[in-house]
């Protein structure tokens, strides 16, 4: 096909120069050449791109021409992105057929196929042929996808006689349908590159499998697995929890007939350019092209853990990394046996010569489920699920999963992992013996090992508390031998001198400042940390109330040895709380570091935290609009002073309901800093490998792609903000056409009804002009793009300000789609996604 448009007569003048002359020509004509290039995405039938020509997508997003791999001077047909610097290939037509040399030749051929060619007429590649009058064209699409059809559907992939998304290689690109067939089994495959330079069929593949309920499996070359996702629940696949926190909630499956489904990934941000692959060593990745850095950045990359390899610890062993020393355990009932392999202890009476059997269940909550299950249709609940198991003395385990329904296993159970956050829950057969129902002997047994081992647990902790008061005493006594009081003073702590244990106080060499407190003064204070004195339990740890010797309440943060958070986290509290000083921020007493015990001494505030109230029925009615108005003026200002006014400039990155403690006057203190950032005077924004903080409070770019500002933060209180208002929590929210209080509050507000978003039960109290007024603040804080969004001085302005002129809030930042919110996209309409809470702390491979 000819891109080189006729070239027009031109009277050079004669008095120039003749090299100016040719230099202008062929100036201009290589302006045309890129011209045509940019303006043409398809091939008609008849024609051909030749090597050194490409065509280009109508949104310059892809193209598609001659390339040759990193290290070779072989040729071949590929697709790539148009306007990134190199070739990142998306798509190779002729991937095992090289041409060698530049005699290439492109397009549709006579009998209605696409091929390539060489100048000697040797085919190298061609599709499938169709009946063609003439009336064919081949268009590059912006998804990537390049589609044979007739002229009057160019570039329609609903009505495409071949597609290349159909014949992928190794990526799958957002918007692209991947097929599967039922009936069959069977799926597009998606195959490894070689080696990194060699396109050619390599060792990995990927592909949905659509039996039981569908999931993505990796394979090697041998077709053994390697990696499987877990199973679909309509929201995430369920072995791959942290899809919520990276943004891989837009991925939908949608049923065309009782064979076929699909499944497609919805990128609602059209100008986030993002890739998955099957990579040539084997892992799964997703890669996000970062504008700032100008490269592409690994947001997932899978199996990237011991556990999350196939199958890590065999038949009914349960593989958690925080198990020492190996990773695997068997689960209860199950025991190693000289292979190393888990073995039932007590065989299963079901099935056996016994007349009656006395098999049951035992739960066990936040696993992976097992691979190679069954969806029994038949079961519309969990009862209706364990009976159809119970029934059966093949079925060896059951669950009832939301969005799934009712999944059975009749062989092994394989494949199991226990996740910290997220998870399902299963229940697996055991003999009665395993649960407890055995005869009275053995119940006898067991009663006498759990005596003793509880007497014995009793002496331990006796001989343990002991020792550690022994301690605290003598720690005391060397501290102010006349004092009679358990209370130590709190003093300003010398690292230079020493301190208690090993733990190093230091931060980039400099010591911790602020007031120590001994650990036995903190044990006296709570009632040795007391059942009835604990407040709460965070990531942190538990929270204790105490009350010091002179009456001062104060709230103990004990850092749990099982915590997800650990010494940073603790000194990056307790260095930045102790320089912070704000009427809306927690104040520290002071701290505790003492063998293995690390503990933050709060002021105690006698509310607690604003989701108590917030969130429960009872409780929120005693949050009247005008103290509901007062802590979101609070909390911002609260969050004004960390990001402007304070002597550092602080991302707090965890800002949710239960990080807002209230005073007895009701007045709102932010908490929690173990997860802030610091920023130095210059610097605006910052990428982190490690995603912190609660899903559902997280900013669109922070869980998509690890990046945060203040207008993270800003994020963050424009959802609290909505709940305040609301009463509802953001993830928890339900109706009709929503699936979270962003959502909902977006709707309302297009409808033209934010009023509607009001809790109910402040109604009579409820200013009503400053009530929209805030909404309207909300919205404008949960835009998707954080260019959009407000800084908390302009939000301050706007919440205090009478009158004041807002401008009108874009695109939402809520993160997940429907199936028929799918089918909207698909038609081109413009949808809004939400988010699902989720806690998180994933250190997330680049």
């Amino acid at each position: 096909m000819n891109f080189y448009p006729p070239f027009f007569n031109m009277n050079f003048s004669s008095n120039r120069p003749k090299n100016l002359q040719l230099i202008s020509f062929f100036f201009l004509l290589s302006i045309l050449h890129v011209f045509s290039q940019s303006n043409n995405s398809s091939i008609s039938h008849g024609n051909v791109i030749r090597d050194g020509e490409i065509i280009v997508s109508p949104g310059e997003v892809f193209a598609l021409g001659f390339f040759s791999p990193a290290n070779s001077s072989l040729r071949y047909v590929g697709i790539w992105y148009y306007r990134i610097p190199g070739q990142t290939i998306t798509w190779v037509a002729n991937r095992d057929a090289p041409v060698s040399g530049n005699s290439g030749v492109f397009g549709i051929q006579n009998n209605g196929s696409l091929s390539l060619s060489d100048g000697n007429g040797t085919i190298y590649w061609s599709s499938d042929s169709f009946p063609s009058d003439g009336n064919l064209t081949a268009m590059l699409v912006d998804t990537g996808n390049f589609i044979l059809s007739t002229v009057e559907n160019a570039g329609d992939d609903q009505n495409a006689l071949w597609q290349s998304c159909e014949h992928p290689t190794d990526t799958y690109l957002p918007n692209m349908r991947v097929y599967m067939n039922i009936t069959r089994g069977d799926s597009v495959s998606f195959v490894s590159w070689r080696s990194s330079s060699d396109p050619s069929r390599g060792n990995y593949s990927m592909e949905v499998d659509p039996r039981g309920s569908p999931q993505i499996i990796s394979w090697d070359e041998s077709r053994r697995r390697i990696w499987r996702s877990g199973q679909w629940n309509q929201q995430i696949f369920t072995g791959v929890p942290q899809m919520r926190s990276i943004f891989l909630s837009g991925f939908r499956l949608v049923q065309v007939n009782e064979d076929v489904m699909y499944f497609i990934f919805n990128n609602p941000n059209r100008t986030l350019l993002m890739r998955f692959m099957i990579n040539w060593n084997g892992e799964i990745e997703q890669w996000t092209w970062d504008e700032r850095r100008m490269e592409w950045i690994t947001s997932l990359s899978l199996p990237s853990t011991e556990c999350q390899k196939y199958n890590r610890c065999g038949s009914y062993g349960i593989c958690n990394l925080r198990n020492t020393p190996s990773v695997c355990s068997c689960m209860q009932g199950f025991e190693f046996n000289s292979d190393n392999q888990c073995i039932r202890r007590t065989p299963l009476e079901c099935g056996s010569s016994s007349s009656s059997t006395n098999d049951g269940f035992l739960r066990r909550d936040g696993l992976k489920l097992p691979d190679i299950a069954t969806n029994t249709l038949d079961a519309q609940n969990q009862d209706q699920c364990r009976d159809i198991c119970s029934n059966n003395c093949s079925c060896n385990a059951y669950a009832f999963v939301s969005g799934i329904g009712c999944l059975t296993w009749g062989g092994d159970l394989i494949d199991i992992e226990e996740f910290d956050e997220g998870g399902e829950t299963i229940f697996i057969r055991l003999a009665a013996s395993e649960l407890g129902g055995g005869k009275a002997s053995h119940t006898a047994v067991i009663a006498i090992s759990v005596t003793g081992i509880i007497v014995f647990g009793l002496i331990v902790w006796l001989v343990w508390r002991y020792r550690r008061n022994i301690k605290g005493i003598s720690n005391l006594w060397r501290q102010k031998k006349n004092s009679p009081q358990l209370f130590q003073g709190p003093t300003t702590l010398d690292n230079s001198a020493g301190t208690t244990g090993s733990a190093d106080l230091s931060v980039e060499g400099k010591p911790l400042e602020g007031t120590l407190f001994s650990l036995i003064s903190l044990e006296s204070a709570t009632d040795g940390f007391a059942n009835k004195n604990k407040l709460g339990q965070g990531g942190f740890g538990p929270v204790h109330k105490g009350i010091l010797p002179g009456g001062q309440e104060i709230a103990v943060k004990r850092l749990s040895k099982w915590s997800g958070q650990g010494m940073m986290e603790f000194k990056n509290e307790m260095i930045l709380i102790a320089k912070l000083q704000h009427r809306n921020l927690v104040r520290l007493l002071g701290y505790c570091i003492e063998g293995e015990e690390n503990m933050l001494v709060y002021e105690y505030l006698p509310n607690k935290s604003l989701d108590t109230f917030l969130f429960d029925a009872q409780q929120k009615v005693l949050l009247d609009w005008k103290t509901r108005f007062l802590i979101i003026e609070g909390i911002a200002r609260g969050i004004l002073y960390l990001h402007r006014d304070s002597r550092l400039r602080i991302i707090h990155r965890d800002l949710k309901a239960s990080n807002i403690l209230l005073d007895g006057d009701m007045i709102p203190k932010i908490s929690d800093f173990g997860m802030a950032r610091i920023f130095g005077g210059n610097q605006h924004e910052a990428n982190t490998v490690r995603i912190v903080g609660t899903y559902g409070y997280m900013s669109p770019e922070y869980a998509m792609e690890g990046s945060f500002s203040v207008k993270s933060d800003v994020y963050s209180f424009g959802v609290l903000l909505l709940e305040i208002i609301s009463g509802e929590k953001n993830n928890s929210f339900r109706s009709h056409d929503s699936t979270n209080l962003i959502k909902h509050a977006w709707n309302l507000w297009k409808d033209g009804k934010p009023e509607e978003l009001i809790d109910p039960s402040i109604l009579d109290s409820c200013n009503m002009k400053e009530a929209l007024q805030c909404i309207h603040v909300g919205m404008l804080c949960v835009q998707f793009s954080a260019v959009h969004r407000p800084t908390m001085s302009s939000v301050v302005y706007m919440l205090e300000g009478e009158g004041t002129s807002l401008p009108l809030p874009t695109q939402v930042g809520d993160m997940s789609l429907n199936a028929a919110e799918m089918d909207l996209i698909m038609e081109g309409r413009e949808i809004t996604v939400s988010s699902t809470d989720v806690t998180v702390t994933e250190v997330i491979g680049r």
